[in-house]
């Protein structure tokens, strides 16, 4: 029966005289079909419908049939009038019963307890008890009414007492303790344990499939609470209707059937926590899947926290720098920002947030990695590449790959986020990527629509928006009361054919604070990274750069806007002035300039050098081909021959007018050698 005929039939209880007027209408529509035949015709007007309505039907239940002409559901009388029967029937006297599990029957002394205990409970003297023996209890009892629990067994005992111990002993660093201490520990808390045999909140799965399922009988569980199947499987309580919750599985539900029991918890989704982090990759539940062992825990953080308030924030100014010249230079970004990097499919998105992970080495960043419906083997690459430049140590990759339940790429990123909060409210500066929302958003709209919630835009649900920006507030930069730290977000968006105007990368765009945008054309044209100098842009700007960034990089996007515009009108002519070609040069050495080694981040240093001398034309007059080469022997002659140069600009973050000169000085130098090395060697 539909639920449509069950919520109208409980309205029908508020009619006066439901059963006596329900009646009346059945006649009415029986002598004469060709209302009923017009009532569901929905090209007859509702005004129409109501007069008749009004001149024919008793005046208690017009406006029900009211209600009924204006959703268009006449045609579900019938349900309706069942349903009522069925709502108002007066229910059979069932005999109530529970069930009895011990390993030995009890005797008759025991049974009168446990009838006047059941009877107190259930305010039900005359409640059958059946039987039923299972040795895996060990000892004792287990009752069991309806969707309530009373473990008085002795399997029941060891596992709270377990339990309890487990968490009296969480937080607590034991390498630290002598085996006295431990012993202490353990001997306070079994001499205040006590055997909690109170009831439990149980419920039956009544359907599932594709990492979702119904569950009848909680009816006091809460929006994000854990619920343990009894195959061992977790889940998380998504939807809570009238009759029914809806979970997400965490886990593979191929041994979950129908009638399977469920348990509540009482306790929030969460993640455990701790430096011991450090190094590891986790799945979206925290465990490790890189076959290294447990990881010693230090707190237990929820998925879902609320933001920072406005109060416990502070602007950004302090910058994140990710070693990458075009992007350092005219989007800089800041500890605490949110910077979404956008493109289609295979433009370096991954690459870039991958040089900022390994240009933090050395700079006290936490890096977190949230590898979201990737391939397995992608991830590994991704691995290979952080062990390989010793990134690893300061980097946490929580995966949940391709072939893991939606649920799970779900839950990755908030996972990621808790492990990051706990770095931050220590005082530590952390970088997340979330590669890549568009995935994320898959994900949940496909467990929305298992959920059966309405899809909306793009058969995505009506709170997508929200479930991003409840994850991207989360980054920000906090007052020393607060904990002092940051947490900077690079969260990666994938396009379709450059579309940006679609509903997932809009809703991302209007969140962050600015995006870098890789563009195809760029890609395959050898530009790399393909940053879009146009379309990108980072609205802190310059308030997360350094003095002697903001004044090498001064010109450099107008200069390159002034390239691009001279280029087009300038491809089809021959006779151009000595300063149009000058211009022309200088702007094609800065865009090879921006091209970058993958996997060789620049410091703040060598890029202002760089800058330093492209702005002094130092690399104008070269050939294309040979700048990137002569780039990369300039910097290793400036570290080898210049050091001083580069400690001054590290310790003063500035750019002095003696510093300049000599950048400059120091480059023409150079150049003058490799010219005369050059024509030596010809």
């Amino acid at each position: 029966m539909i639920r449509a005929a069950k919520d109208y039939a409980a309205d029908l209880k508020l009619v006066e005289n439901a059963k006596s007027n329900l009646q009346s209408v059945k006649d009415i529509l029986e002598a004469v079909p060709q209302i009923g035949v017009e009532f569901e015709d929905p090209t007859v007007s509702l005004e129409k419908k109501h007069l008749v309505i009004d001149r024919v039907f008793p005046k208690e239940i017009r406006n029900f049939l009211k209600v009924l002409c204006d959703n268009g559901d006449f045609g579900l009388l019938d349900e309706i009038e069942q349903a009522y029967m069925e709502l108002t029937k007066t229910p059979e006297k069932v005999e109530a019963q529970a069930e009895l599990t011990y390993v030995t029957p009890p005797t008759t002394e025991q049974m009168e307890r446990i009838r006047l205990f059941l009877a107190k409970e259930c305010n039900n003297p005359d409640i059958k008890i059946v039987g039923k023996e299972d040795a895996s209890i060990k000892s004792g009892f287990i009752i069991r009414v309806g969707n309530k629990e009373y473990d008085w067994s002795e399997q029941g005992r060891i596992d709270q007492l377990q339990k309890h111990i487990n968490q009296s002993l969480s937080g607590k660093k034991l390498a630290t303790v002598s085996e006295e201490s431990i012993i202490s520990i353990l001997r306070a808390d079994i001499a205040d344990f006590e055997l909690a045999a109170k009831d439990k909140e149980i419920g039956v799965v009544n359907w599932v499939g594709d990492g979702i399922a119904n569950v009848d009988g909680i009816d006091h569980a809460f929006y994000g609470e854990i619920v343990l199947f009894d195959c061992g499987v977790k889940g998380m309580v998504q939807d809570v209707r009238r009759d029914e919750i809806g979970v997400i599985l965490f886990g593979r539900d191929t041994e979950i059937k129908e009638g399977s029991r469920v348990v509540r918890t009482g306790k929030m989704a969460g993640i455990p926590v701790g430096d011991a982090f450090l190094g590891r990759i986790v799945d979206a539940l925290g465990a490790p899947i890189d076959g290294q062992g447990d990881i010693a825990q230090d707190g237990y953080r929820p998925i879902e926290n609320p933001a920072p308030s406005i109060v416990d924030r502070k602007s950004v100014s302090v910058p994140m720098e990710t070693g990458i010249l075009s992007i350092d230079s005219m989007f800089p970004i800041g500890r605490g920002q949110r910077e979404l990097i956008i493109g289609d499919r295979q433009t370096g998105k991954t690459s870039i947030a991958m040089d900022t992970i390994l240009n933090q080495k050395g700079k006290d960043v936490v890096c977190v990695y949230v590898a979201i419906g990737q391939k397995a083997s992608t991830i590994a690459k991704l691995v290979n590449t952080l062990k390989k430049n010793d990134a690893l140590d300061y980097t946490i990759v929580v995966a949940a790959t391709a072939s893991d339940p939606a649920p799970l790429q779900y839950i990755a990123p908030y996972a990621g986020t808790a492990l990051a909060e706990y770095f931050m409210y220590q005082g530590k500066d952390v970088l997340i990527v979330y590669d890549d929302l568009s995935k994320h958003a898959v994900a949940y709209r496909a467990i929305s629509l298992l959920l059966e919630r309405s899809p909306g835009r793009e058969a995505y649900p009506g709170d997508v928006f929200y479930l991003h920006s409840r994850l991207l507030e989360r980054s920000s930069r906090v007052t020393a009361e607060a904990g002092g730290g940051s947490i900077t977000a690079l969260p990666i968006i994938e396009t379709q054919a450059g579309d940006v105007s679609a509903y997932i990368p809009t809703n991302v765009i209007s969140i962050t604070d600015g995006q870098i945008y890789l563009e195809s054309e760029l890609f395959f044209a050898g530009q790399r990274p393909a940053v879009n100098v146009g379309l990108s842009v980072s609205r802190v700007g310059g308030a997360a750069q350094t003095k002697a960034m903001k004044k090498a990089a001064g010109s450099i996007r107008i200069d390159l806007a002034q390239y691009r515009e001279m280029e087009v009108f300038t491809q089809f002519s021959s006779d151009l002035d000595e300063n149009t070609k000058k211009q022309l040069a200088h702007g094609r050495a800065l865009m090879e300039l921006l091209k970058q080694p993958l996997g060789r981040p620049f410091t703040m240093a060598e890029q202002v050098i760089t800058l330093v001398a492209a702005n002094a034309h130092v690399f104008s007059d070269l050939p294309v081909e040979k700048i990137k080469a002569f780039r990369l022997g300039l910097l290793d002659d400036f570290a080898k021959n210049h050091a001083d140069i580069i400690g001054r600009l590290d310790s003063s973050k500035d750019l002095a007018d003696d510093v300049k000169d000599a950048i400059i000085q120091a480059a023409n130098e150079y150049k003058q050698r490799s010219l005369e090395d050059e024509n030596g060697g010809n």
